[in-house]
């Protein structure tokens, strides 16, 4: 006699959202980018807003690290008037600008195509 298993996948939910997060997160970043430049700390004020984009300061700053090496954002000091620890703030360059574009493009082509699949149920 056959015994059938019930289907379970090789991945959890938290292991699969944790994939979404990690594809996502640059466009994340860039994002915030858009309009105004911010510090390190600056964008995680901005995601802790959003926790399940899930970014940490353990992740954040390699990413930023890889887009500054990339020519993606170009990072520059500012001291503050009155003295104290500097900070870094990062900018979109024209790259970045355009990598966000095309990146939005197929973030919402793909977010819409699997809304017809999946369905917005609640």
């Amino acid at each position: 006699m056959q015994v059938i298993l019930p289907y379970q996948t090789s991945m959890d939910v938290e292991t699969w959202k944790s994939q979404l997060r990690k594809g996502a997160a640059e466009l994340a970043v860039l994002a915030l980018l858009e309009t105004e430049a911010k510090s390190g700390i600056g964008l995680l004020d901005a995601l802790e807003l959003r926790p399940e984009i899930g970014l940490s300061d353990g992740s954040i700053y390699p990413m930023l690290n890889r887009l500054e090496r990339e020519g993606r954002i170009e990072g520059r000091w500012r001291t503050p008037a009155g003295g104290g620890r500097g900070q870094k703030l990062y900018a979109l360059t024209a790259d970045g600008r355009a990598a966000l574009k095309s990146m939005r493009a197929a973030w919402l082509g793909f977010r819409d195509e699997l809304t017809m699949i999946v369905g917005e149920k609640k």
